[in-house]
């Protein structure tokens, strides 16, 4: 592992997403001031960027294939619509533009540089859609959405105040070496949304993310089991906070809750290109229900993997400009441009970058259990293991110890409109994108 992060560069290629970051100077350079005039001119030169590859694949071919959209299977020959219904009912975030900047002074779009961010946001918004809705819920056009669908949605809006917004998911980047408008891996992404998370009461999410390819059963368990010590008192915490007192007045004094699992897994699937014999057990994980995709891509150009057909993965792309989106009058966001229409894309698995991002939602502790169970039968059978879940805590490591919202003044997503206040989080390492 050590060994393929070294082999990795930071140099991107021109034309991609990464170049914004390289050719233009920082938002934090401490040496320069940016007017917005300059901001909007470099801005300009990428907002109309577009990308093709030529292994992309409009159409879907006539076939008695099954497609596997997020744990669910569609007869692509009979269902066609109820599949393309499936994935346009997926929340779609792409790059915007004319939104306030970013810092005060910073971009006010994210054009060229933000599309692992949108990716990051799309896994989290399907997370937060199963915790509220379930997997089965489907989006109508111009059809009245439940308030909890509002209030999803109005977590990622591109305002400060939004606890997954660009502004926020940005700036707390800075906290993990990243500059204001420069690219992030997918392992950056998850450590952002982890930490973003802490803020987060209403979703209230444990958001695990993997090291070294290892997922340890038994501190997930330590981060997701709650205490409540009654049904007057729906505060929940961690099972070590149980006092003597409270364990003297016996089990009717307190029950044992599951706070619903964000499970990120980063990993890395070869040194400069995909290995193929992780494709299987890479294209297992869409199967399972408790799957929300991947974050991937192509060197300098991220995005949401949702599920397969063949050896094509079908994803969702970031990579198209559209204006700022704020909450009308009635206090009910316009969610016409937060569903992508169109066919999904393809492209072939073996041209997907080795560095990537697994994610998967545990409302309830079956939901873990049964998962555990499935990577038993199906990723760990195979002789080279895309990664490994282990029932300790591996002995050699520091100890685990579940993440807790820093003591702070502000709260919720007001905590980091200070990056001086983003020295309370530990810097941690991230996989890049290879270059090319």
């Amino acid at each position: 592992m050590e060994s393929e992060k070294q082999g990795t560069g930071r140099k991107r290629n021109e034309n991609g997403g990464r170049a914004y970051a390289q050719t233009s100077r920082s938002w934090e350079d401490q040496d320069t001031t940016w007017t917005q005039e300059e901001a909007d001119e470099v801005l300009s030169k990428y907002e109309n960027q577009i990308t093709i590859f030529t292994d992309y694949l409009e159409e879907f071919p006539d076939t008695d294939e099954l497609v596997w959209i997020l744990g669910k299977q569609h007869l692509l020959k009979t269902e066609k619509s109820k599949l393309l219904s499936d994935v346009s009912a997926r929340l779609w975030f792409t790059y915007r533009r004319k939104f306030s900047p970013i810092g005060g002074t910073g971009p006010s779009s994210d054009a060229g540089w933000g599309c692992m961010l949108r990716c990051g946001q799309m896994m989290l918004a399907q997370a937060l859609i199963c915790r509220h809705l379930g997997r089965d819920w489907n989006w109508e056009k111009h059809k009245e959405q439940p308030k909890e669908y509002q209030r999803i949605l109005q977590c990622f809006l591109d305002r400060k105040d939004c606890c997954y917004s660009i502004h926020q998911m940005a700036q707390m980047g800075v906290g993990e070496g990243k500059s204001i408008g420069e690219w992030f891996g997918p392992n950056t992404v998850a450590q952002v949304l982890k930490k973003l998370a802490l803020f987060d009461e209403w979703n209230s999410l444990a958001v695990y993310v993997s090291m070294d390819n290892t997922v340890v059963i038994e501190d997930i368990k330590k981060m997701c089991r709650t205490l409540s010590l009654s049904a007057d008192t729906p505060a929940e915490r961690p099972l070590e906070s149980l006092t003597a007192s409270t364990q003297s007045k016996g089990p009717s004094a307190c029950c044992t809750a599951w706070k619903p699992l964000l499970l990120i897994v980063p990993l890395r699937l070869g040194i400069n290109q995909i290995n193929p014999v992780y494709v299987d057990a890479f294209k297992e994980c869409f199967k399972m229900p408790q799957s929300l995709g991947a974050l991937g891509g192509k060197p300098n150009n991220a995005y949401y993997f949702i599920g397969f057909l063949g050896d094509e993965l079908i994803f969702l792309d970031p990579h198209t400009t559209q204006t700022f989106v704020d909450t009308e009058e009635n206090g009910t966001v316009d969610d016409q441009t937060f569903h992508c229409l169109q066919p999904p894309q393809r492209m072939n698995i073996l041209n997907l970058d080795p560095s990537v991002a697994l994610g998967f939602f545990c409302k309830e502790e079956k939901d873990f259990d049964s998962w555990c169970s499935l990577v038993q039968k199906e990723i760990l059978k195979e002789n080279l293991r895309m990664f490994e879940l282990v029932q300790k805590h591996p002995s050699h490591w520091p100890p685990f110890v579940p993440p807790v919202k820093p003591e702070v003044t502000t709260t919720g997503a007001e905590f980091i409109d200070s990056t001086e206040q983003l020295e309370e989080f530990d810097l941690e390492e991230d996989f890049e994108i290879l270059s090319i």
